[in-house]
């Protein structure tokens, strides 16, 4: 043992080092949140919760039944049921989301091609049972309409989600083709 240790030794040099750096945490500020008092402003872009959105030239669901959102998903908790109109067009009857079996990867939003569903940046939410966490094609509207209305979901949309078919003039090419159907 050299004299340098034996003095750490008899004097605890390293234990009041340790003292020493405890007495500084314990006279700086806390770091962590009083979260529900507190509440942190979502990240721009955030996965929360679902929505199906809504045109708003018409008012109605942009989702057209597809299905890719739902052939996508590796946690197969979209479910659509469509069914035919007189013109033989689809219509989407039921669309649902189980959201416990959710791992928000976003993949049905990526693979939307117009757009039609998102997910908001509301991420607070709780229930009971497992019911409350079941969102019909009408909850989902809501949804649209309670978090992501006017502005909010349009520059959301532009932002983050929107359909990458844009990208390669997908959109152009369906609206050419709705309007030589009129």
């Amino acid at each position: 043992m050299t004299a340098n240790e034996l003095i750490k030794k008899v004097f605890f040099i390293e234990i009041l080092q340790g003292l020493a750096l405890t007495f500084k945490h314990m006279v700086t500020p806390a770091v962590t949140r009083q979260y529900p008092k507190e509440k942190r402003e979502p990240f721009p872009g955030s996965r929360g919760l679902h929505a199906l959105v809504k045109d708003p030239e018409t008012g109605k669901e942009k989702c057209v039944g597809c299905g890719l959102c739902a052939a996508i998903c590796p946690s197969q908790c979209i479910h659509i049921y469509t069914s035919e109109d007189e013109n033989h067009k689809k219509v989407v009857d039921r669309y649902e989301i189980e959201v416990l079996r959710c791992v928000y990867c976003a993949y049905c939003v990526e693979a939307c091609p117009f757009g039609a569903i998102a997910l908001t940046d509301h991420f607070e939410y709780s229930g009971y049972t497992r019911k409350e966490f079941y969102y019909t094609k009408e909850r989902l509207l809501e949804n649209w309409d309670k978090y992501m209305a006017g502005d909010k979901g349009k520059m959301y949309l532009e932002k983050f989600w929107r359909p990458k078919a844009v990208d390669f003039g997908a959109q152009q090419v369906i609206k050419e083709e709705e309007r030589t159907r009129q």
